[in-house]
């Protein structure tokens, strides 16, 4: 379950935890307040620096608390803090990523003064320095966690599996017997998306993916894996045989992008 910090009453996750979910996800983003104050977010710094207590006290030994860096007008020392305040609050997961300005948001029309990308790259080598000496591995391009605590969740998405969509806007992938693979959407509105479940048709949309989309997006979350993949996890997610790869594989190694070693990418 995903969470924020603003969001947090110890009884209420107590119900949750109580209910089975066994795993929370925070969005602290970060502890500093004036960051918080220029995300818009509505949590405060108190707020985060009580998550991981109340998530403990509701009974969650597992969570994993969110972090971005490369925020308006931040510096080293700036995205090394939340870091180092993350870490002494020892969640078993850490999921630390870049600020991206994204269409269609308030930042992406009105953006914000960022850090200049050198200093961006800066902060990211430095933090991942810092991460690895805490005792975390990085396993993905923004997840770290203790031994043996990988977001399987995540892992799913990443090796291309499937999910079922379930709720209003819900998202949906599933592979047929013949391997061909759908994805669907549900209704987002809820009013919609009610009265269409009681006829047993709550989707609105639904798409068989073609070749090109099937390799695309297999490469697109399986290179996000700090381990690659093997062709054979190719071919079982996506039902083609490895050579609709090929071509790619060949540009990308030639170009010093990718190596392959005994069929692992």
């Amino acid at each position: 379950m995903e969470a924020n910090p603003g969001t947090f009453e110890q009884e209420r996750f107590k119900g949750f935890h109580d209910a089975g979910i066994n795993r929370l996800s925070v969005g602290i983003q970060s502890f500093n307040q004036k960051h918080l104050k220029a995300l818009g977010r509505v949590h405060s710094s108190v707020e985060a620096l009580k998550a991981a207590d109340i998530a403990r006290g509701a009974g969650f030994n597992n969570f994993n608390l969110d972090l971005m860096f490369g925020l308006p007008d931040q510096n080293i020392e700036q995205a090394l803090e939340d870091l180092q305040q993350a870490i002494t609050l020892q969640p078993t997961h850490l999921s630390w990523y870049q600020l991206t300005l994204e269409p269609n948001t308030l930042f992406y029309k009105h953006p914000p003064s960022l850090p200049e990308d050198d200093l961006i790259a800066e902060m990211q080598i430095i933090g991942q320095e810092f991460i690895h000496t805490s005792c975390y591995t990085q396993y993905e391009v923004s997840a770290y966690a203790q031994a043996k605590q990988e977001c399987q969740h995540n892992l799913n998405y990443w090796e291309f599996g499937d999910y079922i969509g379930i709720g209003a806007g819900a998202h949906g992938k599933v592979t047929q017997p013949d391997k061909s693979v759908t994805r669907y959407q549900k209704y987002r509105q809820p009013a919609q998306y009610i009265q269409q479940a009681q006829s047993m048709q709550p989707r609105s949309q639904t798409s068989q993916l073609s070749t090109a989309d099937l390799t695309f997006e297999f490469m697109l979350n399986a290179l996000r894996l700090k381990q690659g993949f093997s062709t054979e996890l190719f071919s079982h997610r996506t039902g083609l045989a490895d050579t609709a790869i090929q071509s790619g594989l060949e540009l990308a190694i030639s170009q010093d992008l990718l190596t392959i070693n005994n069929n692992h990418i």
